[in-house]
């Protein structure tokens, strides 16, 4: 077995010397990959009630963040403040912490129904990686970005005046920098939250962190949304989430699904190997 590179030597252990010659894991398993396409699914209310759980959540995200975007705005509008437009607003800092803290809590709450995506990139990765359906996948994004209108609709029934004047609260190229910079910075930045969503839910980390509370596993996700937009929000407002951007520039949809992909890449066939264990797989059968 010379041939097996020792970083995935350490995660499998070969059963030949039973006859089986064959790899199987030490502490843990990998889901069987999804169907392609699985119709069964459109039987099964626990479907329904996982869209639903999508459609929820990311209503609650889009209002909660939306509202806090356009509240700092208003509170930084020399017209609307002129006290102190520097320290009478929530600032940067403070969008980031709501948009983090939104995503930890609803991922947290949804994650036993739904897988608690919340975010169409990874969805489109977790599609990639053959861990949902076509038709799940595609009835998941649907449901994010209504639920995203609705959210809209919600903060523009509330606060209508503040809503039209801010933009909604929609994210746009900050001045000074091009679109290549923003589409770049928008791939990288789904590249951080896709793959930390990947690392902190891979099953080897499940199995050997079983006594780590559940929470700990949505606390990264969250952080690392707080640290994109820290890191992003003063070039394109932050998108890293199409249903975010819902009808705004293409930058804000492609950028993320890109950054999807390459996460999809770089943890399936780089960290967790497949490609190598497809080929010790194929090599023990033959």
């Amino acid at each position: 077995m010379k041939w097996i590179p020792e970083h995935v030597a350490k995660d499998i252990e070969t059963t030949a010397e039973q006859g089986g010659g064959e790899f199987s894991a030490k502490d843990y398993h990998d889901p069987p990959p999804a169907p392609l396409i699985n119709f069964d699914e459109l039987t099964k209310w626990s479907f329904y009630r996982a869209c639903i759980a999508e459609f929820i959540a990311t209503l609650l995200f889009l209002y909660v963040t939306v509202l806090t975007v356009i509240g700092h705005k208003v509170q930084t509008d020399p017209a609307k403040n002129t006290v102190d437009q520097d320290c009478g607003s929530v600032g940067i800092l403070g969008i980031a912490w709501a948009f983090g803290g939104m995503i930890f809590i609803l991922v947290y709450c949804t994650a036993g129904i739904s897988g608690g995506h919340i975010n169409p990139a990874v969805t489109f990765r977790l599609f990639l990686g053959r861990k949902v359906s076509l038709i799940r996948a595609i009835m998941y994004m649907v449901a994010q970005c209504l639920g995203a209108i609705c959210g809209c609709g919600l903060v523009k029934a509330f606060q209508k005046t503040y809503y039209n004047s801010y933009g909604g609260g929609a994210n746009e190229l900050q001045p000074g920098f091009n679109k290549g910079t923003g589409f770049g910075a928008e791939i990288i930045g789904t590249f951080v939250l896709v793959y930390t969503v990947f690392s902190a839910t891979d099953p080897k980390r499940s199995a050997r962190d079983s006594h780590v509370p559940v929470c700990a596993g949505t606390a990264p996700i969250g952080f690392a949304v707080f640290m994109v937009h820290l890191a992003t929000i003063p070039i394109t407002g932050t998108g890293i989430n199409p249903a975010r951007s819902f009808g705004a520039a293409w930058m804000f949809w492609v950028g993320p699904f890109i950054g999807a992909a390459i996460a999809a890449f770089y943890h399936q066939y780089i960290l967790r190997a497949a490609a190598i264990k497809a080929l010790g797989s194929f090599r023990s059968n033959a």
